[in-house]
């Protein structure tokens, strides 16, 4: 269980990381269609992907490092804000930091409320709930409507 103290200490790495992936939203969104053509567009597909891989694995073991490894919220969410709002990383990134965070406190106030007086772990609500929803993506790639 991560205190407030220990949550604030991550905020010098994962907000000035979320600020420069939001900000490439659009380079995303040219990355994901051909390397080449974004060559052809003045972007730099090496540089753009060392950058944002860095800044994620940065902000990403902050988080861990305070919450602990909760499995299947990197799945569930961003694979269902797509299927929502579509494949623009504008709004595809905004939307799934917004909606993971949304689906962390209904995954804890689960965790905390399903067995009272004790608290089961919040990573056994994220597998109950990523586990069929992995599947169904799995099925849906199958019949060959991935997106």
């Amino acid at each position: 269980t991560a205190t407030w103290g220990e949550v604030l200490w991550t905020l010098p790495y994962v907000l000035p990381a979320a600020v420069v992936i939001l900000a490439h939203g659009r380079i995303l969104n040219v990355l994901s269609l051909d390397e080449e053509q974004a060559r052809q567009l003045g972007i730099d597909p090496e540089r753009v992907k060392l950058l944002l891989l860095g800044v994620a694995s940065l902000a990403t073991a902050a988080a861990v490092a305070v919450a602990g490894t909760i499995g299947f919220v990197g799945l569930i969410v961003p694979h269902a804000v797509r299927l929502i709002w579509g494949s623009d990383n504008r709004q595809l990134l905004p939307m799934s930091i917004l909606f993971g965070a949304i689906f962390l406190i209904l995954a804890d106030i689960a965790a905390r409320t399903v067995d009272q007086p004790s608290e089961v772990p919040v990573g056994i609500i994220t597998a109950v709930c990523g586990v069929p929803f992995f599947l169904y993506l799995l099925r849906r790639a199958k019949l060959g409507a991935y997106w």
